[in-house]
């Protein structure tokens, strides 16, 4: 069994600034912190994990707030200059908050990106097979760059930076820390409460990611697309020009498939990019994570489906950039080694022959998954596990990426949990209502949890009515 431990015995800040993007500067703490890149390996290099400390105003503060980012690969200190300070101000009322870049990230960031040599052909439609292909061959290429950077890229999994929480737990001297996570955040939140029970208190929990729910079911993906169609016939304008949004996204990638299309990117006569149907599949679940861009790509479609594609070559100027696969280490290596079983895999299979997006919202999942020998955490770690500790779940049921049916089944097995949930909110919701961050700075200073519904302003589905 792996040891996870560290030294982190008298760590001392450093004073700290930032401007937030109401331009106002903050003052904080800067911790750094050395951990094992991988603690399986005795000889394994330390690298740096940085956090910042934002202090309590309360007199007597609660336990610190660990502020964990989405992705895999968001940086917490980013965030935190942006609108999420906001809440992130509210909560340093109640306890102190801690603004973590994990492992791979942000100020903690040891993996440089990988720019492999390897290129989608541009005469070749961007059909599942080659996509898949092209980007194995970048993966192996990109592995044998990290390591000769000194990069072991099997450190870089939820269970590792599970432990480098209790290790920033230990540098803070406290016994318990309470999490906020969102997105990818979320499931190593869920990681650490499984590893670390005793040292976790009250976890809030947005737009959330099981521990076996890395690779998403192509069939909720459907019910997300029933509940937009039902949230568009409640405008009669948006009603009349999408009967059936799934209708219109099926044609338009039929057409695709059997003609696929050519595109000059940035207007470069030298540099054309071809579409095809998968990747039209995936940067269509991209474009669905939040309402707000329900529009914007509903109205691509539209223009699609009557032989006009310059929404898609508008994406391509700014998505593709080059031809090129670059990939990032520490996202990569986090959802290989997160995986998936094998019962849920069969059913992913099963449900993308029929779904509108087939299987292209996971990818690269689960198509390098063997990419990296010995980095699957296994299913003991994505065996679903219960708790009693305080738990607040936050769930949009316009969230193109995470489901609330997903959230229900994670839900379930605390035995003191609440859902919130917001109606025509998206994954990124934690200003969709005024309530939402009263609700959760409540939660976190001891208001118990309770199941209630918010209802979030409606999206225009016509743009720009």
């Amino acid at each position: 069994m792996i040891t996870f431990s560290t030294t982190t015995a008298q760590v001392k800040p450093e004073p700290y600034s930032f401007e937030v993007e109401i331009k106002k500067e903050i003052k904080a703490e800067k911790y750094q912190i050395m951990v094992p890149e991988n603690r399986s390996d005795k000889d394994s290099r330390m690298i740096p994990i940085t956090f910042i400390k934002l202090k309590s105003s309360a007199k007597k503060p609660g336990n610190p707030i660990i502020y964990l980012a989405g992705g895999p690969g968001g940086s917490g200190t980013r965030a935190m200059k942006g609108q999420r300070w906001l809440m992130f101000e509210q909560l340093r009322k109640i306890a102190d908050v801690i603004i973590l870049d994990q492992r791979g990230t942000g100020l903690s960031d040891q993996v440089p990106r990988c720019q492999s040599a390897i290129k989608l052909p541009a005469d070749q439609p961007t059909n599942k097979s080659n996509y898949i292909k092209y980007h194995r061959q970048a993966a192996r290429e990109c592995l044998k760059f990290w390591e000769s950077q000194n990069v072991d890229i099997k450190g870089y999994t939820t269970w590792e930076s599970a432990a480098d929480i209790n290790a920033v737990r230990n540098a803070l001297n406290v016994d318990r820390v309470d999490l906020l996570g969102i997105s990818y955040g979320t499931h190593l939140a869920l990681a650490t409460l499984k590893r670390y029970p005793d040292h976790i208190g009250k976890l809030v929990l947005a737009s959330a990611e099981g521990l076996d729910h890395t690779v998403k079911l192509p069939s909720l993906t459907d019910a997300y697309f029933d509940r937009l169609q039902a949230a568009i016939d409640q405008q009669p304008q948006a009603k009349q020009a999408y009967p059936d949004v799934k209708i219109v996204i099926k044609k338009v990638l039929n057409d695709v498939e059997n003609k696929p299309k050519k595109m000059l990117v940035d207007d470069d006569p030298e540099f054309y990019h071809t579409l095809g149907k998968f990747e039209m599949q995936r940067i269509t679940g991209y474009m669905l994570a939040d309402p707000r861009n329900a529009a914007s790509i509903l109205e691509g479609y539209l223009d699609a489906s009557n032989g006009d594609f310059s929404w898609f070559k508008n994406y391509l100027d700014w998505y593709v950039g080059s031809n090129e696969i670059s990939l990032n280490g520490m996202s990569l290596a986090m959802d290989m080694a997160s995986g998936i079983s094998n019962e849920r895999l069969q059913q992913v299979n099963n449900e993308s022959k029929t779904a509108v997006l087939g299987d292209a919202i996971n990818f690269p999942m689960p198509h390098l998954i063997d990419i990296i020998d010995g980095i699957d955490l296994g299913d003991d770690f994505r065996k679903p596990f219960y708790s009693d500790r305080p738990a607040l779940f936050l769930s949009g049921t316009l969230d193109g990426r995470t489901y609330p049916e997903a959230h229900a089944n994670i839900a379930q097995r605390f035995e003191n949990a609440a859902t919130i949930t917001i109606e025509n909110a998206g994954h990124n919701l934690f200003f969709s209502h005024p309530d939402l961050i009263k609700i959760i700075t409540n939660f976190f200073d001891g208001n118990p949890p309770r199941n209630m519904t918010l209802t979030a302003p409606m999206p225009n589905f016509i743009k720009n009515k």
